[in-house]
């Protein structure tokens, strides 16, 4: 599979005027992340399994593909039930995973007290190290976070126990949310201060369709004051703080711009709120990202692709504060052409002079 037909001029500059709302000389791109075997099928290999090589030829891959930024994680995580099923994409993985949302690791205070807590210690740094020294001139780290804190409190409880217990323990829901909170705390402030890192991704998924996860009450109990206090340890050391969060987040949106402090809102939605009217409504206050939805880069054709494409460049452009990208992250299941014809018409249709 060829790359786009583009000329790379990395310049992670241009990500930093989005942040600010500014206007760069092009509309860069931006994703949470792209799955593995859409990577490998745009190298038309795999990659290595030796850390060191295998972080230059991500930052390759990043290069080629026109970005201005590579992504990077550290290996820090809390374990979780899970449940798995095959993989029926196109670029199928061994397996695909879910979390378990009717049955959590942690249901009880004696889960709470037995469960094996982790850590951050030097070497879950060391994806982040390696990433550094693969990084072409010009361009920087965008790290995300082990989880959110909404997230990691739904994965280790399950959703639906720690919806009861919302009800009947809440001193045990507010306990889980500090003893992630702190851990992350840690996490996100040693990513933040690493000079290869441009900006941090906050990945916390807290809706579905029609609401958010849990009340906006109970957000702005359990959640918002951690993601603050994030969002404040990313801002200590000059950096951008991102957010990635799926489903229908109007109620909210004030909280997460206004109290909590993000500097860019990235996951969207057309049957939610297409990223247009989003623009319209937060455009001034916080930077709009990604936008052009999956189920059409799943379904659709490249012309469509292309087309629609066009049509957000057109609605969001005007005034800056915008970098495009899919809707949501570039699954195993969106077709390698769709994407391309996303990245290609990007770069004919996305600049400003």
């Amino acid at each position: 599979m060829p790359y786009p037909e583009i000329k790379p001029d990395p310049d992670f500059d241009r990500l930093r005027k989005v942040f600010a709302r500014g206007v760069p000389d092009r509309v860069p791109s931006i994703e949470l992340f792209i799955d593995e075997p859409v990577m490998a099928a745009l190298r038309e290999a795999p990659f290595s399994p030796d850390p060191e090589q295998r972080a230059r030829e991500l930052a390759e891959l990043y290069f080629r593909l026109g970005y201005d930024y590579v992504p990077a994680q550290t290996s820090f995580g809390f374990p979780y039930r899970s449940v798995t099923a095959a993989d029926t994409a196109g670029l199928p993985m061994a397996a695909r995973n879910w979390v378990d949302e009717a049955h959590g690791t942690i249901e009880t205070w004696e889960d709470f007290e037995r469960y094996d807590w982790p850590a951050p210690r030097a070497e879950h740094y060391l994806p982040l190290e390696s990433a550094a020294k693969a990084l072409p001139e010009g361009m920087k780290l965008i790290p995300h976070g082990p989880g959110g804190v909404l997230e990691n409190v739904m994965w280790l409880m399950g959703y639906q126990p720690m919806s009861y217990a919302m009800a009947d323990q809440p001193d045990l829901v507010q306990a889980m949310f500090d003893r992630i909170g702190e851990a992350l705390l840690e996490v996100f402030g040693n990513i933040a201060s690493h000079e290869a890192v441009g900006a941090v991704f906050l990945g916390d998924d807290m809706g579905f369709k029609t609401q958010t996860m849990i009340s906006p009450e109970a957000m702005r109990r359990y959640v918002f004051a951690w993601q603050r206090r994030l969002a404040e340890a990313v801002h200590s050391h000059g950096k951008p703080f991102l957010l990635h969060a799926c489903g229908n987040l109007e109620q909210v949106m004030d909280d997460l711009i206004d109290y909590v402090g993000i500097d860019g809102k990235h996951s969207f939605e057309d049957v939610i709120m297409p990223i247009a009217e989003a623009k319209r409504r937060w455009g001034g206050r916080v930077a709009l990202l990604g936008g052009v939805d999956m189920d059409l880069l799943a379904r659709g054709t490249p012309e469509q692709v292309r087309a629609r494409t066009r049509e957000v460049l057109a609605e969001c452009m005007p005034g800056g504060g915008f970098a495009l990208g899919s809707g949501n992250t570039v699954a195993n299941y969106v077709p390698v052409e769709n994407y391309l014809a996303m990245i290609e018409e990007g770069w004919r249709s996305g600049a400003y002079a």
